[in-house]
């Protein structure tokens, strides 16, 4: 294996981890109860942007902030914060499993853009793996049914929220030479603009637990921390199809996480979804090994 094919293989599986991160999201949110959504997102990513200081300043690596444009640090903002309060709304308009589904369109909007990326080429095996493990999360999402009524705007929110984080990691990708430690400025803007919403908008209520604080501290350093920084890694040097049809792994490693914690019941539709979930990642991951193989042969 050549150096870029190990370089590449490993941000991958940095990628990875974030989408291990997320699985978490569910189950710490439901622990954060009765905290609203806004002050959530103050709190978590506060504790995201200070993980992202601290790790700076143990690897002396804070001066390369120097160097990231103001632009830069207004687009990463903007696609944290875009994306978790259209997320909010959407939800709070239309608490609907659909909602959900048309929300968790980005993984596959990922692999579909990624054709428009410099360097990568997109294969049958990657729109087909992407459709089916796309197939395997709506399983999952509108197995759980509606909580509410549905609601066009909210529906529309939530695409716009596929549309949001979909452009926010395919442009992560073009600016690679942007170091991975200005997350932790996107994250603390995050965390100040977050606050200012709840405060206009949102009742404050705090955890009334130390289970509810620990919820809140988890969902900071991970799901809501450290998976942002893991996730621009791998963007920005990764395989970003396989990235894509990973993603769809979330929901099912969530409701896995739901079931062993005695949230939510094992089902047959659990397994069906596994099966096609882990056959997209399959068929994504063949396709990538197949361009690679291409691309060496004609280095030879």
């Amino acid at each position: 294996m050549r150096h870029s094919d190990a370089s590449r293989s490993r941000a991958t599986l940095i990628g990875l981890s974030a989408v291990l991160l997320w699985a978490l999201l569910a189950l710490f949110t439901i622990g954060s109860s009765p905290v609203p959504p806004l002050l959530l997102n103050a709190l978590c990513f506060g504790i995201g942007g200070m993980v992202g200081v601290i790790w700076m300043s143990i690897s002396g690596t804070a001066h390369r902030l120097r160097q990231v444009p103001i632009s830069v640090y207004a687009f990463g903002t903007a696609g944290l914060f875009g994306y978790h309060i259209l997320y909010f709304y959407a939800f709070r308009l239309s608490p609907t499993a659909e909602t959900g589904l048309i929300a968790y369109l980005w993984p596959l909007f990922i692999v579909l853009g990624s054709a428009l990326l410099p360097g990568e080429r997109l294969r049958g095996g990657h729109i087909a793996g992407a459709l089916l493990a796309f197939a395997g999360a709506a399983l999952i999402v509108l197995g759980k049914g509606s909580d509410g009524a549905a609601s066009g705007l909210g529906q529309m929110l939530a695409f716009g929220c596929a549309l949001t984080w979909t452009a926010y990691s395919l442009i992560s990708r073009r600016l690679g030479t942007v170091p991975t430690e200005s997350v932790a400025v996107f994250c603390i803007a995050t965390a100040v603009l977050s606050a200012v919403a709840h405060m206009k908008f949102e009742p404050t209520v705090w955890p009334d637990s130390p289970m509810g604080w620990a919820s809140v501290l988890l969902l900071g350093l991970g799901p809501v921390g450290i998976a942002f920084y893991t996730w621009d890694v791998g963007m920005k040097r990764g395989d970003v199809q396989l990235l894509g049809v990973a993603s769809y792994a979330a929901p099912l490693l969530s409701t896995l996480a739901l079931i062993i914690a005695g949230i939510a019941e094992a089902s047959i539709t659990l397994l069906v979804a596994a099966l096609l979930i882990t056959g997209g990642a399959a068929l994504a991951a063949r396709a990538g090994k197949a361009r690679r193989t291409i691309s060496a042969s004609k280095d030879v």
